[in-house]
């Protein structure tokens, strides 16, 4: 089959999955929306409802201290028809979003970039999957489908970065930077990926080219493309929220000091409970800074594979990030197949995706008996929790020493799979 009726059937499937668990469980959308595993402070669906409702009525969002998502998502979702009314519309529109997410991993992998760039071309370029079986994986996956659903903003947070490496891949480094600036406005994480994105823009450039513009230049002048679409963006927020900047502490505020303790899949809200007020801005800068802290590291490191840095930046901030979600854990699985290659270097694969599935399973079990059942308590969901972040860290970091032992490869061909052992 061709591979444009390829990408349509894909699409076509996807969309009809979508709406067959729609129509066939109506209550399915309101009951994802509820769990704490899909829908986050910062990103459910039903907080950005009331923010709509008060939006619509000239009332400020943010006074209440319950909304926490970017300003101008309420004037463009307030075109869409009342969701209670409608659901069919905004159900469809998320589905529609989930198609652009998949078009532009499509984009993505027909760049060749995680297999060949500048720097960097693995010995293993048979091994891959084209751009169409890339977004089946991605369209098909529970987590995603599960995303949709629950219309949780992360959609929006996730396209804006996809769409920002698409852009990259393919030589459009402008466009890069502005969609990295919507993210970072939606989400604040995004900006974490701006130096290996940035890299990744200068080496599709000088292959385009076959030029070399100064490094410091280039750089400074994608990162005031990026300043200034941020400030863009924020000025129209200020505009759109009544000339106040009350805003920026109600969204940005949330990420940086997490004020709000609703239990998630993630690491923080736990410990932020049990330990004592005085102590709480020193651990805010710790965890922090051990997220930040990767993102030097790995850049300089992995230099000569820019790509692989943001896949596995995607990945720990979907471990580490104040408020986490499936649909964090979604986008690392979605670029994942793009290293297709490393599959063979890895050593836990399984290991790392049956402790997934487990948590997966049990999560909503271990909740049911905390929250409802109530013969158990917080340890019950955060010990589960703490598994799911283990399996998501070893996958994570197998990834990253495949990666190296690829790149330890291609400088020693004769070594190429035999075994290497570190004295």
């Amino acid at each position: 089959m061709p591979v444009g009726r390829r990408k349509l059937a894909v699409f076509i499937g996807a969309v009809a999955l979508r709406l067959l668990l729609i129509v066939t469980f109506p209550s399915l959308p309101d009951l994802l929306t509820s769990r704490v595993e899909v829908s986050t402070p910062i990103s459910s669906f039903k907080r950005l409802q009331e923010g709509l409702f008060l939006y619509t009525r000239n009332v400020s969002p943010y006074d209440g201290g319950v909304f926490h998502q970017a300003p101008l998502l309420l004037p463009i979702l307030s075109l869409l028809p009342s969701a209670n009314s409608y659901p069919l519309v905004t159900n469809i529109f998320y589905a529609a979003i989930d198609l652009l997410n998949a078009n532009a991993l499509v984009h993505i992998a027909d760049s060749s970039e995680s297999i060949t760039g500048r720097f960097h071309s693995t010995l293993r370029k048979t091994i891959r999957w084209d751009g169409v079986a890339i977004a089946a994986w991605y369209l098909f996956n529970p987590f995603v489908i599960s995303t949709c659903l629950a219309r949780s903003t992360t959609i929006f947070t996730n396209a804006s970065i996809l769409y920002a490496i698409s852009n990259a891949a393919n030589g459009n480094n402008v466009n890069s930077m502005i969609a990295l600036a919507f993210a970072s406005y939606l989400s604040l994480y995004p900006a974490l990926l701006f130096p290996p994105l940035v890299l990744l823009c200068y080496d599709r450039l000088v292959a385009a080219k076959k030029s070399e513009p100064g490094v410091v230049g280039f750089v400074l002048a994608r990162f005031g493309i990026f300043m200034a679409s941020v400030a863009v963006l924020l000025v129209a927020s200020f505009v759109v929220t009544g000339f106040s900047w009350q805003f920026v502490s109600a969204t940005y505020g949330a990420h940086l000091l997490v004020p709000d303790l609703t239990p998630n899949s993630g690491l923080w809200w736990y410990f932020f409970i049990e330990i004592f007020d005085s102590f709480r801005e020193f651990f805010l800068g710790v965890f922090w800074l051990h997220l930040v802290g990767y993102v030097g590291g790995l850049t300089i490191r992995l230099r000569r594979q820019p790509l692989f840095v943001i896949t596995s930046l995607i990945g720990i901030f979907a471990i580490f990030k104040p408020y986490p979600s499936i649909a964090d854990v979604s986008l690392y699985l979605a670029l994942l197949p793009l290293y297709r290659h490393l599959s063979p270097l890895t050593r836990y694969t399984f290991f790392a995706a049956a402790t997934m599935l487990y948590a997966t399973l049990l999560g909503p079990a271990f909740y049911y008996l905390w929250v409802y059942a109530g013969s158990g308590n917080a340890n019950f969901f955060y010990a589960i929790t703490l598994v799911w972040s283990l399996g998501l860290t070893i996958l994570v970091a197998d990834y990253i020493f495949a990666a190296l032992r690829d790149e330890w490869e291609e400088d020693h061909p004769d070594m190429k799979g035999k075994e290497v052992r570190q004295i």
